[in-house]
């Protein structure tokens, strides 16, 4: 758990960390009289393969970040409780109207802008490559607000969790995800009703199902554009616009190969040598590999055999330490993309 606070700031430097603290998920607009003192607190728990955040703030605006001009964007799904203000929020299809008790759903790989009254919420994020089991469910529930009953069980789950979670031990987070994974899986169990009303975009079923098809398959020599368009049936066009974000289907398979590298590497009890790894994970040139592990994570293979870099194979055991030391204003983000991996 860390927390961050703008209280100990100078008023005319106020909003511009709060703006910062959010700067990989979300741009803020300055609101009017800022100069004046901005009030923003965040208590974010690393959950393992979720983080969970409790947020008291003053009123701003917020857009998506620009996904083109994003380098290594962060692709998670949010839920946000509003505890009490409001939250409004525009998509290029819809209008999202948030008010205190219900659970709202966005993507930070869509684009949207929106407007916070003085609030206090709390936020789940959900890594989308993190948590298959619901990716079908969120995807249909994107900018949407659960106003069914089941909706307001999960409000209700998430508010008593923050109360018990400094209770809660480390050899219990597995037990708590999959009570958490369940409750969320139950609130977005299909039905007629459920997808009329979230009209899910044909884009993000295709794209779920695409990310299927290349971790499925993710070691084939052949995997590429030309397999998933044969596959989903779609254009090359419409595939590429469906990997933009990712930087095109490439990009998203190397990253994931680097990521499964990375796990293995990072695995104590796994001693082959490094090109045995790098050749498993679909790279026939050591030295490419190298190159490529060092541009993606900043450090090179080496360094995380030796143990001089966290695990990420394992996201209930990845050491806290690397988050700690950063300033409390960048720990959200470096949260996130460390779940993300």
């Amino acid at each position: 758990m860390f927390e961050f606070s703008t209280g100990s700031l100078p008023r005319e430097a106020q909003f511009s960390a709060w703006r910062s603290s959010f700067s990989s998920i979300l741009d803020l607009v300055e609101p009017d009289m800022s100069a004046a003192g901005f009030s923003g607190r965040q208590v974010v728990w690393d959950l393992g393969s979720m983080a969970l955040a409790r947020i008291r703030t003053d009123g701003f605006g917020f857009a998506s970040l620009p996904r083109h001009t994003t380098r290594d964007p962060i692709d998670h799904w949010m839920l946000t409780l509003l505890l009490r203000g409001s939250m409004n929020t525009i998509t290029p299809e819809a209008a999202l109207s948030g008010h205190a008790g219900i659970v709202q759903i966005h993507a930070l790989d869509r684009s949207f802008i929106g407007q916070v009254a003085n609030a206090e919420m709390l936020m789940l994020f959900i890594p989308r490559d993190t948590c298959p089991g619901l990716a079908a469910g969120l995807a249909a529930a994107e900018f949407s607000a659960l106003h069914t009953g089941m909706g307001h069980l999960l409000s209700d789950y998430l508010v008593d969790l923050v109360k018990r979670l400094a209770t809660i031990e480390a050899t219990e987070l597995p037990a708590l995800l999959s009570a958490t994974r369940a409750m969320i899986h139950a609130c977005l169990s299909p039905s007629d009703s459920h997808a009329d009303d979230a009209q899910a975009p044909i884009s993000v079923a295709l794209l779920e199902r695409a990310r299927r098809i290349v971790h499925a398959r993710l070691y084939e020599p052949g995997i590429g554009a030309e397999t998933l368009r044969r596959e989903l049936g779609v254009s090359r066009t419409r595939l590429y616009s469906l990997f933009e974000s990712s930087g095109g289907v490439m990009r998203y398979i190397q990253r994931r190969r680097l990521l499964d590298a990375h796990a293995m590497l990072a695995d104590p009890d796994d001693r082959r040598f490094i090109v045995e790894v790098a050749e498993q994970c679909g790279f026939s040139d050591g030295a490419e590999f190298g190159r490529a592990f060092k541009r993606e994570f900043g450090y090179s293979p080496s360094e995380v055999r030796k143990g001089a870099k966290g695990n990420a194979g394992d996201p209930a055991v990845r050491p806290r330490t690397d988050i700690d030391a950063l300033p409390p204003g960048e720990r959200l983000g470096a949260l996130l993309r460390r779940l993300q991996a």
